[in-house]
């Protein structure tokens, strides 16, 4: 089996990366990294087109983004490598950018995207069987339970303007008896130890600071749809619950629970530090263990994986086993009761 992880060139693409990993190794899979650099050649798109030779080896193809599934159509050996292609893509809220290729059901057999919303438009699209699976995280391997948290809360990429200067907002939370934290430092070139710095700064804090594209938006992030990133699901799976403005969408409805989130309800960043103020006063460090608990139940990738094998029919022992130390810890982690508070 293979796993073939598609993304762009450049930073922010971690955690798509690292999940590929991941996936290649519950499923005892060859990883393929490519990198999305040009659009294939008119030959290329046109052999997408062509029916597939379905030989033994099975696929799942981790797309950054939509148009990363053009990429695919230029590899030579698509059409004679693969019995079953489950694809799962990323960034499926662009689904304005679903290429042409999509359109051949001789390219993939099986989408997977993290945006329920779409799921119809994307099999109108594309005219293949489409399922809606959320954005995650290793919640098992890389997330934590821990008790002591210096930092009251910790800023988390983007912010709305009030919020964004590092400096202005650690002597603001200061002045009301709050610890903030800026951003973490980043690890270029090594996905792996940038998400341990990342997900470090998580583990050390109380709340982290997110906000929806939508009230804090950038010139990368999707206009008008909003969605779930990595910067609720690594938190949580840290034990940090995740303060600003959650995303309304049904990858939010189907990961979030309550608690797992503290709503703002503005931008503005007074206001914004007297509800963490209160909040953070009534901290314990039992909060952290029942986050982490309820990530692992519900944000931990490893149920995604399992969602897509069950839909491909391939068998995948060494995460079934690995689910099975999830499990353990998930009832560890509840039958520690209100005494670790």
């Amino acid at each position: 089996m293979k796993v073939v992880c598609v993304r762009p060139e450049g930073r922010g693409w971690d955690t798509v990366d690292l999940f590929a990993a991941l996936a290649a190794d519950l499923l005892d899979a060859t990883l393929v990294v490519r990198v999305a650099d040009r659009i294939p050649s008119r030959a290329g798109q046109v052999g997408a087109l062509l029916p597939r030779r379905r030989d033994k080896e099975p696929c799942l193809l981790v797309a950054a983004q939509p148009g990363h599934l053009q990429t695919m159509a230029e590899v030579g050996t698509w059409r004679h490598s693969y019995s079953e292609v489950a694809a799962y893509v990323i960034d499926s809220f662009w689904d304005e950018r679903i290429p042409f290729v999509a359109r051949s059901r001789h390219l993939v057999d099986h989408y997977f995207v993290t945006d329920g919303e779409l799921v119809g438009s994307w099999r109108r699209r594309t005219g293949t069987p489409t399922t809606f699976l959320p954005f995650g995280s290793d919640v098992l391997r890389r997330g934590s339970a821990r008790s002591d948290r210096p930092v009251d809360v910790q800023r988390m990429g983007r912010q709305p303007g009030s919020w964004d200067d590092d400096m202005a907002t650690h002597l603001a939370a200061a002045r009301v008896g709050l610890e903030h934290g800026g951003r973490p430092p980043f690890v270029d070139g090594d996905a792996g130890a940038n998400q341990r710095s990342v997900m470090g700064a998580m583990a050390a804090a109380k709340y982290t600071l997110s906000f929806s594209n939508v009230v804090s938006p950038a010139t990368y992030t999707h206009p008008t749809r909003e969605y779930l990133t990595g910067r609720w699901t690594d938190a949580l799976a840290s034990g940090a619950v995740v303060a600003g403005i959650a995303p309304r969408c049904e990858a939010a409805e189907a990961v979030l629970w309550p608690g797992a989130t503290l709503d703002l309800g503005t931008t503005d960043r007074e206001a914004g530090l007297a509800v963490l103020r209160e909040a953070a006063s009534a901290w314990t460090p039992r909060q952290a263990q029942l986050t982490h608990a309820r990530a692992l139940e519900r944000v931990d990738w490893r149920w995604r994986l399992k969602e897509i094998t069950r839909t491909m029919g391939w068998y995948a022992p060494r995460l079934e086993a690995e689910l099975d130390q999830l499990r353990a810890r998930v009832a560890g982690l509840q039958a520690a009761g209100p005494a670790s508070a």
